[in-house]
């Protein structure tokens, strides 16, 4: 099967390539400061586990979360892992969105601020209503992560409070999931700086 590949102006969303691309995703974002509203740094089950069902969720759907890889940019040299980015089927137990088309990332710290978590999501965003044929697309965080929610309101996201949920696997804070909720008409209807041009902030 063709590795699925989508640029943009200064990252690549792909596919996953085996070991060395997660042992340095995990390298970089199994951190304190990135894990601090994901349950917590991971140990080497958890790890386990993680990349288990994102290659799982990829095989029974064609797509999940790909890893996010950096272009030459400013200096930087390209291929240089910052995190992932994608799109999965809800199915966290109890969740008010199962089944549904889910978009998420988690980027390294170092390249938080720089708009790489924003370019991400909208190019997933845009082949999720283009490529994927999906009718709404949700995101989930918790409510005291304000810099992921911040970026779904930048995203155009509504937010759904009838759909907050408990995910009974995790304790507070994380514990306490709140909905945002893009709807492809809202998708079509932003002006053609919704996908360029608008800024990485």
């Amino acid at each position: 099967m063709r590795e699925f590949r989508l640029p943009t102006d200064r990252l690549v969303l792909r596919d996953w390539r085996g070991d060395a691309d997660w042992k340095a995703f995990f390298r970089h974002t199994n951190t304190e400061a990135v894990m601090q509203w994901l349950g917590g740094v991971l140990d080497g089950d958890g790890m386990a586990m993680q990349r288990a069902r994102v290659e799982a969720c990829e095989a029974g759907h064609g797509h999940c979360f790909w890893l996010v890889e950096r272009l030459a940019d400013g200096g930087h040299l390209a291929g240089e892992v910052l995190g992932f980015c994608g799109l999965k089927r809800a199915d966290a137990p109890g969740s008010s969105i199962t089944g549904e088309m889910e978009i998420g990332w988690r980027f390294r710290s170092d390249a938080w601020g720089k708009g790489y978590a924003r370019e991400a999501a909208e190019a997933a965003m845009d082949a999720g209503f283009t490529r994927f044929g999906a009718e709404q697309i949700h995101a989930i965080t918790v409510i005291d992560n304000a810099a992921s929610w911040r970026l779904m309101e930048r995203l155009g996201m509504q937010r759904r409070e009838d759909l907050d949920y408990q995910d009974m696997r995790y304790d507070p804070p994380w514990r306490d999931n709140i909905i945002w909720t893009m709807k492809r008409a809202d998708w079509e209807a932003l002006d053609s700086n919704a996908t360029s041009g608008r800024g990485y902030d």
